[in-house]
């Protein structure tokens, strides 16, 4: 009998008028998946890098692989090189990893007023990459944000742009440690996501 009344039941969305007739079974609504790895679009950066465009060289010293720069960095046109290397930082594939983390650390200790300009083109480099989801990716887009607060007190600039960016971090921000959901992943290189979002937010409030 009960197994009969089971194959009767009507299997329905929850909260419309079928889920309240008799033999009717509300389903919940499938799983969003807000921490599911999105695939990143290919960047500008990387067409840029095979054609050899960018004024830089891979050297090799006692201190382990390092950038130089072909042309002194006072010269270089941020708004366009400081965009493309933003953009490169959905990148997770040596030496384009590589050697975006580098070029932008570079261009933001030395960039000064060079780099207020080029905040609007940043914001979508940077909402790009947190959406991805890739744990790789959002940590070290969240290092960059460090940086890019505390270079030429970029802070106040960045506040308008705040709503867009804290959206997705306060989803990882409240994953639940014990879900499985690769909260530890590389400790060891300070790439552990929860410590970075709040690391960050402190420096935002600064």
């Amino acid at each position: 009998m009960c197994t009969n009344m089971r194959a009767l039941e009507l299997k329905t969305k929850g909260f419309t008028v079928k889920s309240t007739m008799k033999n009717s079974m509300a389903i919940g609504p499938p799983a969003v998946g807000v921490f599911r790895e999105r695939p990143a679009k290919p960047t500008a950066f990387c067409k840029f890098y095979e054609r050899g465009d960018f004024p830089i060289a891979l050297e090799h010293n006692t201190k382990g692989n390092q950038i130089a720069w072909k042309v002194q960095m006072e010269k270089l046109d941020y708004h366009h090189y400081l965009s493309l290397f933003f953009d490169g930082l959905c990148e997770t594939v040596h030496p384009y990893d590589f050697f975006t983390r580098l070029e932008v650390h570079d261009m933001l200790e030395h960039g000064d007023s060079e780099i207020l300009p080029v905040i609007p083109q940043l914001i979508i480099s940077i909402k790009n990459a947190l959406n991805t989801r890739k744990r790789q990716v959002i940590c070290t887009m969240l290092k960059m944000l460090q940086h890019l607060v505390v270079s030429e007190d970029m802070g106040e600039a960045l506040v308008s742009y705040y709503r867009q960016i804290l959206a997705i971090l306060i989803i990882f921000k409240n994953m639940n440690i014990n879900s499985g959901d690769g909260l530890d992943y590389s400790q060891q290189k300070r790439e552990n996501i929860r410590e970075l979002i709040q690391e960050t937010l402190e420096v935002f409030e600064r």
